[in-house]
């Protein structure tokens, strides 16, 4: 062959993920994950170990070798390590990328660490605000494409359910992988701007206030506007006659409530709008939106009927207030009954302060959950039902990238973890498309052998942190024929 004839270096092929990239020297596949170095595969993230707050008994005087306790409640200098940068076990039957055998407390615990490819996965986001952001059931949209929808409300906060198989895989192409970045990017802790249908724009990341329409949003609501009353009753009640308190979902009128009336506040005669239920408490006052407490509502005064003149008088004081304290007003009625802006007294100030000192800052909180499959599993065990039973009898521990994760009831194995609780940049993704997520087994290694466990490939926590470069067998030999028939049929041999 002539000297001046360059020999173009062989590509290799990985196996981590269905794409099954074939790639070039100095080269990353697809997923900025997997590299080709030296003609051989490696994992481009490193393999993250934390300090593992294991809890102990922090009344006893001694530890258990008898010297003095050193006051460290949950031992943080004890290793874990976490599937954050391990590699994955695609295909099914190999086993997972690190079996890891550590002594803890004279006990020999095994920890099966993998990152799953997960298709079947979303996010549920939690958005601490009283305001209007759409109706439940609203598509929400990144660059007009569905990624999820808004649903059910929970107390002081908006839910949206992001992600799923059907938006990932069950759209068109743009779809899945608008959803996979989004996703992708609220599970790292970036900021992902979605717009809601019939709703708002909103911007979302874990840890941070939402900013809706542009706005950023301080506090979440101190409770239902009957709740409010019931909490602060009884500091009105020497200051005013009457105390309306807007909220979207029950807005709540003092002296008709059971704590006006414990009170012995006097009827007012002062008539809101909306469905009435129990005393004092009222639906549909107003339609949802961005303005008191959670409602349409911009001018308070528009929430109210005309007095009662058999019950009001003139002079009456009346205060009306949202749930988080931000927005309130003073009246006092006139001679005709109709409330006329006055002067605020300093203690009933004081109150509407006192109502957002006891509201909590607006976050957003962002929930990883996925499904533990097949190939997952099989990476654990050669039974892997016996995995998701032990799972149910709490004899095997699932961590995400070392954070503690809830695992649902009934069948497989669901988990669900707060992204803020694993250390940072924990997720990746495939492009078929699908999250890659770090997710952990630890068990005695009893169990882990009566489960069926691969044994012969355990290995000592010192020895899978020696490493500095992690080389990532293949699955398959590179010569093998139906490789290099693709290579061929592809140009590249």
């Amino acid at each position: 062959m002539p000297d001046d004839v360059r020999v173009k270096p062989e590509k290799i092929r990985c196996d981590a993920c269905p794409v099954m990239c074939f790639i070039a020297e100095g080269k990353a596949g697809a997923c900025d994950r997997y590299a080709n170095h030296a003609g051989e595969l490696v994992r481009l993230d490193p393999l993250t170990v934390i300090e593992r707050g294991a809890p102990a008994v922090a009344f006893l005087d001694q530890d258990k070798d008898g010297s003095e306790w050193d006051g460290d409640v949950f031992q943080g200098s004890r290793n874990f390590v976490t599937a954050v940068g391990a590699g994955t076990t695609y295909p099914d039957y190999k086993p997972a990328p690190f079996i890891v055998s550590q002594d803890v407390d004279d006990v020999d615990m095994i920890t099966v660490v993998t990152e799953g490819i997960f298709s079947y996965c979303g996010v549920k986001v939690k958005i601490d605000t009283d305001r209007f952001i759409g109706h439940e059931q609203a598509a929400v949209r990144i660059n007009g494409e569905p990624i999820g929808h808004v649903t059910t409300s929970e107390y002081g906060s908006k839910m949206l359910s992001l992600g799923g198989v059907e938006h990932l895989t069950g759209g068109s192409k743009a779809e899945g992988r608008i959803t996979c970045d989004a996703l992708l990017k609220l599970c790292n802790c970036e900021a992902v701007t979605m717009q809601i249908d019939e709703g708002a724009a909103i911007t979302v990341q874990a840890g941070k206030a939402p900013i809706i329409d542009g706005k950023p949003e301080k506090l979440m609501r101190v409770g239902c506007g009957s709740a409010t009353i019931g909490m602060f009753a009884k500091q009105w009640e020497p200051h005013v006659d009457e105390v309306i308190v807007v909220d979207d979902h029950i807005t709540g009128v003092l002296s008709e409530h059971e704590a006006g009336k414990q009170l012995d506040m006097r009827p007012s005669g002062i008539k809101i709008q909306g469905r009435r239920s129990t005393p004092g408490r009222y639906f549909q006052v107003a339609e949802p939106g961005t303005g008191w407490g959670g409602t349409d509502v911009e001018d308070p005064l528009s929430v109210l009927k005309p007095a009662d003149a058999k019950k009001a008088w003139p002079g009456l004081r009346l205060l009306m207030v949202s749930t988080t304290g931000e927005q309130w007003a003073y009246y006092e009625l006139d001679e005709n009954l109709q409330p006329q802006p006055a002067d605020i007294s300093d203690e009933l100030r004081l109150s509407a302060d006192r109502i957002a000192e006891n509201c909590e800052p607006s976050l957003c909180s962002v929930l990883f959950m996925g499904g533990a499959g097949g190939s997952l599993r099989a990476g654990v065990t050669d039974n892997p039902v016996r995995l998701t039973r032990s799972v149910k009898d709490a004899l095997t521990y699932v961590s995400c990238g070392g954070a503690e994760a809830y695992v649902w009831p009934g069948g497989g194995i669901t988990v669900m973890v707060d992204v803020l609780d694993m250390p940072s940049n924990s997720f990746g993704y495939v492009p078929t498309p699908a999250l890659v997520a770090p997710i952990e087994f630890t068990l005695r290694r009893e169990d882990y052998s009566a489960l069926g466990g691969h044994m012969d490939y355990i290995q000592t926590a010192d020895a899978v942190m020696a490493g500095d470069l992690r080389k990532v067998a293949p699955a398959v030999s590179q010569t093998d024929p139906y490789i290099v028939q693709q290579q061929k049929r592809n140009g590249r041999i």
